[in-house]
């Protein structure tokens, strides 16, 4: 059910940025957007603190390892890191290994990671193998799963008769992604996740690779750092540099059923935070970012030629010319069509986020994926940071770039060469929070945290649905 009420006299809602909104944004889009970036899903919500608990205690995050991860779908490789037959991925979460196995006839399979003798674990690592031989006794299954070999037959006579294929959880291949979950009763993931499923189905993530892949150990809980990247109002401390062409308190956050929700942030647009700088400096600071240290990545493309009929007084006069830069520059390096592509699409920030832990952006730029992995203390957790390109036009998908880990006491600009300098400070900017929130959180007397009602509503949202799953109300 929608809010309809708190509607101020001058028609703005109250409880909202003033100022031109994002939907407010899409109607004067150069091409109409998609009618589900114009969809406003927020249900009402609680205000009451949240407890610093979830972060902290070891005690919780055993029932999460006991209630939440094992029933929900996880993200666990892009099918462009195993493109072909025998190809292998190891995706560990938590206490769990699961090993990936591309099939002959294209499908991928899933086996718990462990040796059916003692327990050894099949692989470590990903890369081809005609067949899954443990290295402990070599006994050897074929890549679907069947027994191939047990050395020593004669001392295994009683298992003759037993089934012996590795035990499988359930895969399905979603938009590129491989999805898996222990869970035998959940809905196939599309119907899991519901109606977003089908906002990705415009933009070819099939045929997109992992053309940047970048992992670090981050010294804060898993959901804090999660959390981190589901409101966009931190820039105007965090992220000053981005104030100038970023709508940071403008961004509009979507709550769409339990297991989804959605920041969508504006670009080439000035923050509410800033005055008295016009549409030639927006646009000037854009092209800055994009143009320069950002380019390496090629998310956008600055704007170095004006069109003639240029509207100074338009307030939206940077987002159309930067859009239209846009639709030129990825034309040009993919081979693909996008004078259809509405402005909000080449230009704005889809924080997508799937429940628990996977944070998959769409739109035409080439787009983000988050996926944050618990540690083994609620203390810390890793996250992991993608680009997915689209391939271009006519050309084969490029296998995944290899994973590249940041060591521990390296900055995210360690990996400038792989991110960009303008990304990887970005991060660095976020990061600098993050260990200070573990430890402040520990700190605060009533163990209490007090949210935003509309701004902070993404982080309410997800702690309700984590709540569900602790609780049991979830899986249904």
């Amino acid at each position: 059910m929608n809010e309809i009420s708190n509607i101020a006299p001058d028609g703005q809602r109250a409880d909202r940025c003033p100022g031109m909104s994002y939907t407010d944004m899409l109607e004067g889009d150069t091409r109409r957007a998609p009618d589900y970036l114009f969809e406003e899903t927020h249900p009402d919500m609680p205000t009451d603190p949240l407890s610093v608990e979830p972060y902290i205690s070891e005690d919780f995050a055993r029932l999460e390892r006991e209630r939440m991860w094992p029933n929900v779908w996880l993200f666990a490789a892009r099918v462009d890191e195993m493109p072909e037959p025998g190809d292998t991925v190891v995706f560990e979460i938590n206490d769990k290994s699961f090993l990936l196995v591309r099939q002959q006839d294209g499908a991928v399979r899933a086996f718990y990671n462990a040796c059916l003798h003692r327990g050894r674990k099949l692989r470590t690592k990903g890369g081809k193998t005609p067949n899954l031989r443990c290295n402990f006794h070599g006994f050897t299954w074929n890549n679907d799963g069947s027994l191939k070999e047990i050395p020593c037959a004669w001392d295994f006579k009683h298992l003759e008769d037993k089934d012996m294929s590795l035990p499988e959880v359930r895969v399905n291949v979603w938009q590129g992604f491989v999805m898996i979950t222990e869970n035998e009763t959940l809905p196939d993931f599309a119907e899991w996740l519901g109606s977003p499923a089908s906002h990705y189905d415009r933009y070819d993530f099939e045929n997109r690779y992992t053309g940047m892949w970048v992992k670090k150990r981050i010294p804060a809980n898993w959901k804090a750092t999660a959390e981190a990247f589901m409101e966009a109002w931190h820039s105007v401390t965090t992220h000053p540099q981005l104030l100038p062409f970023l709508g940071d308190a403008n961004t509009r956050y979507d709550l769409i059923g339990d297991n989804f929700n959605r920041a969508i942030t504006p670009s080439g647009v000035l923050s509410p935070h800033m005055k008295g700088k016009d549409q030639m400096y927006v646009l000037e600071k854009m092209n800055e970012f994009s143009g320069g240290s950002d380019a390496s990545t090629n998310r956008r493309f600055n704007a170095t030629e004006l069109p003639d009929d240029i509207d100074a007084d338009d307030p939206l006069m940077a987002r159309k010319v930067l859009a239209e830069a846009g639709r030129k520059g990825f034309a040009q390096q993919y081979g693909y069509d996008y004078s259809d592509a509405s402005d909000t699409e080449i230009l704005d920030n889809f924080t997508y986020n799937i429940f628990p832990n996977f944070s998959p952006w769409i739109g035409y730029l080439p787009t983000l994926v988050y996926r944050w992995l618990p540690g083994d203390t609620p203390d810390w957790c890793t996250m992991e940071i993608r680009l997915l390109f689209p391939t271009p036009k006519g050309e084969p998908r490029p296998r995944s770039v290899e994973c590249t880990t940041i060591p521990d006491d390296e900055p995210f600009s360690w990996a400038t060469d792989k991110m960009g300098a303008a990304l990887a400070n970005v991060f660095d900017q976020d990061m600098a929070n993050l260990p200070h929130v573990q430890t402040g959180m520990k700190t605060m007397k009533q163990g209490l945290m007090e949210l935003g009602k509309y701004q902070d509503s993404r982080v309410r949202h997800f702690q309700t649905t984590l709540m569900k799953y602790i609780n049991g109300e979830l899986p249904a």
